[in-house]
């Protein structure tokens, strides 16, 4: 068996994946995100994804994303709650990544497959994730990036079986974006009595993950909805918790009504009152006076404004 002995998730519960704030110069700014992550933390968050999908870290340089990372670890926000990811197309930046994480205080990191060749084999992502292995050198567990519709390379379970069997221990779960609710509870029911964490990509599947013994959720709304994923993910079943998922999925339609990024900078802009959230880096736009409008009225509507605690944790910096 994979794992003999069954550990508890390293980062289960309601993990955001955290926004990037920017500098006018559009230079990471870890004031500002150390800020936002403490305010997560406190607000239903177990865990922090980082330098993600939502974190624009393909629009980063090597530099700058270990430069992130080590800004926020100094500014108090703990290492042990981050999953960077660490994933790139390239086999050597993705190794010194994995490994400054590991070193940073990192328990696990995110990878997404070799994204830029298209139509690899399973053989070949085995052995382009055994090489990763290698080259990290252990001390910090590895999680599956399966986001088939950016990376257009998506993780089998015939593949996810063959890295748990030969890197027990080191290979620990997944993030699955795919929005295939099937593929994930193919997931947990194949590999999460051996351990492996299975992570939804997106909010609206937390409470059904959750009970089909999946680990939580890293999830791009939680920038704005993680204090409702809080409640789900104590309360798991019963009234409270309905009406939380409920707010997870009107939340998660209003923000996947525009660009998913820019709309979620909107929704931590207004709500903080710091334009400096709209900054984003090209090739993203900050979303148009219509659809910043829309976003706006789809979190009134869900009921899910003002965002607890924000202004406070915000001006308490």
């Amino acid at each position: 068996m994979p794992n003999p002995v069954k550990a508890p998730p390293l980062f289960g519960g309601v993990n955001a994946a955290v926004l990037t704030a920017m500098q006018p110069d559009l230079s990471p700014d870890p004031d500002r995100m150390a800020a936002h992550c403490r305010w997560l933390l406190g607000n239903g968050c177990n865990g922090l994804g980082i330098l993600g999908t939502t974190g624009e870290a393909t629009s980063f340089g090597l530099h700058e994303r270990k430069a992130l990372l080590e800004a926020l670890v100094a500014r108090g926000v703990p290492a042990d709650v981050l999953m960077p990811g660490t994933g790139t197309a390239s086999l050597a930046d993705t190794a010194e990544l994995t490994r400054h994480a590991r070193d940073q205080g990192c328990r696990g990191a995110l990878l997404l497959p070799p994204f830029y060749y298209k139509g690899i084999t399973d053989d070949g992502l085995f052995a382009y994730f055994s090489e990763v292995v290698q080259r990290v050198g252990g001390g910090i567990a590895l999680y599956l990036y399966n986001f088939p519709q950016q990376s257009a390379l998506p993780f089998s379970l015939g593949l996810i079986e063959r890295l748990l069997k030969a890197f027990p221990g080191t290979v620990r779960g997944v993030k699955d974006s795919s929005g295939d609710y099937a593929n994930m509870q193919a997931m947990v029911r194949a590999f999460a009595a051996d351990g492996f964490e299975v992570y939804s990509g997106s909010d609206e599947f937390l409470q059904r993950i959750l009970a089909e013994g999946g680990a939580g959720c890293i999830t791009a709304a939680g920038n704005a909805n993680s204090h409702w994923g809080g409640i789900v993910y104590a309360r798991r079943t019963g009234p409270e918790a309905d009406a939380a998922q409920a707010v997870l999925n009107a939340t998660r339609r209003a923000a996947t009504s525009v660009p998913l990024i820019p709309g979620l900078r909107e929704i931590i802009a207004r709500s903080t009152g710091d334009a400096a959230w709209r900054t984003i880096r090209p090739p993203h736009l900050p979303l148009d006076r219509d659809a910043a409008e829309k976003v706006w009225a789809g979190f009134q509507a869900a009921g899910a404004l003002p965002l607890p605690g924000l202004r406070r944790a915000e001006a308490a910096e």
